[in-house]
């Protein structure tokens, strides 16, 4: 009998284990694009690793590929004939449909510039390239560069497609017309300090023909921003879309109200000037924002390529923010943090290339570039799915059944009452503030009770879930929020160490709720005006105050 209930005990305790296992290793999404580096095919495997979909395409693949619209593969193309070389130099751009025809295909290279690297989908349909520009030894010179010879900096351009070969320049950005140099006091964009201006670039900080080598992009629809990583800079940097062509050369306008400038910058301070902290990157790829909806929303990401000798990192961090935006550094210091907040170190090592996506579930997808290997993980850390591939693959991406088969509900609009927000077409509902998932908000309307950006997602009668909506801002001046807010207590410091105080002008005491990003309660505090979250670990928590009256404000705070 004893062997017996052990023999049964033992069984249970191995269900439970594997059932739990189970559990936490759910992968996110169907399908995963591969569309290897130098090849004429792409493909769409499963979770058991058997193709899906494949195509065999007109020219090779150098570098991007990406599923759109449902059933579109977009990608850049190694153009033969290119003036510039080096790589990954594409000077092309397809758009080809799942049965292979090429419906759209744009070439952006002639001998004064060219596409290389990433390419990003915009929401309206639009494309943003990378672009070498050919810049003469006399230019270099007259620009402040301390050596006499021809480069080739980047500039962003955003293309909307036109017929089927053609495009329009709507955007673009020149990284030109942000230098500055401490060597030439008679040229215009002469500093006498580097350190005190972050915003722009040195044009004599490791100045070489192939010069910035922007190897990533991405773009924010909340903030209208883009993001870019630069290979031998070992920086990202964010500046703003909202402004005009014309306004991106300058160093005012737009949303922020600093033109082109750089809004931030990261990853080696030494490149403005500063000498602490030293260098998080030693080759930076795949900057981006973690996307709305995941654990990580509005982090920014980068793929650390040699992290150290033997392995390569995904590291993720938080840009120190206001209501004015990013904050800056005080003159001679490095744009904050001073470190990452979460890095996650890969099995394996790719000098370069690479890159990684975050999931709604905490699940994380990394290519290890070189050695062709793609896996994901678990928020726990543990791999959930791999797949080996016979060569290398420069970038890998997944997408749900939903999304490729085509059955995704439109992507939802709101429509603004006050600060009574509504949407349509869903079964299910879920909202959103500033990237993050609002408990309980899962209904077809939401009343607004903070400034910030709101969207929400809906979710159809067969389980697929859409994109989320564009982002809506409810400010003072919209019916409602202005009483509201009238009194509305700020956190200081924030981001903080540990500890947060609720400042408010008429004295009051709260009822307080702290939840991560998930949902989570992980504190409560009964009547007090103080949150001390110096046991927690690093990251971004979301505070609900309650007030005698029963009204509450909800606000973000980053512990560092």
């Amino acid at each position: 009998m004893r062997l017996s209930f052990l023999n049964c005990l033992a069984a249970i305790v191995a269900f439970i284990f594997v059932f739990f296992n189970v559990e936490a290793q759910t992968n996110w999404g169907q399908y995963t694009l591969i569309a290897p580096n130098n090849a004429s095919t792409a493909k769409l495997i499963d979770l058991s690793n058997n193709t899906y979909h494949s195509w065999t395409l007109t020219g090779a693949t150098t570098y991007s590929a990406y599923m759109i619209n449902g059933d579109t593969l977009l990608r850049s193309v190694n153009k033969s004939g290119n003036s510039f070389s080096g790589g990954p130099v594409s000077g092309q751009v397809q758009m080809v449909d799942w049965n292979g025809n090429v419906v759209w295909n744009y070439v952006y290279s002639t001998t004064q510039y060219c596409s290389h690297h990433d390419i990003h989908y915009m929401p309206n349909g639009n494309v943003l390239l990378i672009a070498y520009e050919a810049k003469t030894a006399t230019d270099a010179t007259a620009a402040g560069c301390s050596q006499s010879i021809a480069m080739w900096p980047d500039k962003i351009v955003e293309i909307q497609p036109a017929g089927p070969t053609t495009g329009n320049v709507v955007w673009e950005w020149h990284a030109w017309d942000h230098l500055m140099q401490n060597v030439d006091v008679t040229k215009a964009n002469y500093v006498s300090n580097l350190s005190d201006h972050p915003e722009l670039l040195n044009i004599n900080y490791k100045t070489t023909k192939d010069w910035m080598h922007v190897n990533g992009i991405d773009y924010n629809p909340m903030f209208d921003q883009i993001i870019f990583s630069s290979h031998y800079m070992n920086e990202v940097y964010v500046i703003d879309h909202s402004t005009t062509t014309a306004e991106a050369a300058t160093h005012s306008g737009g949303n922020s109200g600093r033109g082109g400038d750089f809004l931030y910058r990261w990853g080696n301070p030494a490149a403005y000037g500063v000498t602490t902290p030293a260098a998080n990157f030693n080759v930076v790829h795949d900057a981006h924002w973690a996307p709305a909806g995941t654990p990580w929303a509005n982090y920014l990401v980068g793929f650390n390529n040699n992290g150290n000798a033997t392995v390569s990192y995904v590291d993720l961090w938080v840009p120190p923010m206001n209501g004015a935006g990013y904050v800056l550094p005080a003159g001679g210091t490095a744009f904050g943090p001073t470190s990452y907040a979460k890095r996650v170190t890969t099995n394996g090592h790719t000098s370069n290339a690479g890159c990684s996506e975050q999931f709604p579930n905490g699940n994380m997808l990394i290519c290890v570039a070189i050695p062709g290997y793609i896996y994901e993980i678990d928020s726990l850390g543990n791999t959930v799915w791999s797949y080996q591939n016979s060569g290398s693959v420069q970038q890998a991406h997944r997408y749900t059944a939903c999304s490729i088969g085509g059955s995704q509900p439109n992507t939802p609009s709101i429509a603004m009452n006050g600060v009574v927000l509504n949407t349509t077409g869903g079964s299910t509902y879920q909202w959103y503030f500033n990237g993050s998932a609002i408990s309980g908000a899962t209904g077809a309307s939401y009343t607004a009770t903070q400034n910030g950006n709101y969207q929400v997602q809906i979710t159809d009668p067969s389980g697929c879930n859409s994109e989320l909506s564009a982002a809506v801002s409810v400010t003072d001046a919209n019916t409602g929020i202005a009483h509201l807010m009238q009194d509305m207590p700020s956190i200081v410091p924030n981001p903080s160490s540990g500890l947060f105080e609720v400042v408010d002008s008429k004295g009051r005491l709260y009822d307080m709720e702290v939840m991560d990003l998930q949902g989570k309660v992980v504190k409560r505090i009964h009547q007090h005006n103080q949150v001390d979250l110096s046991e927690a670990a690093s990251g971004v928590y979301l505070l609900r105050a309650t007030f005698s009256d029963g009204n509450y404000f909800t606000t973000r705070m980053i512990k560092n």
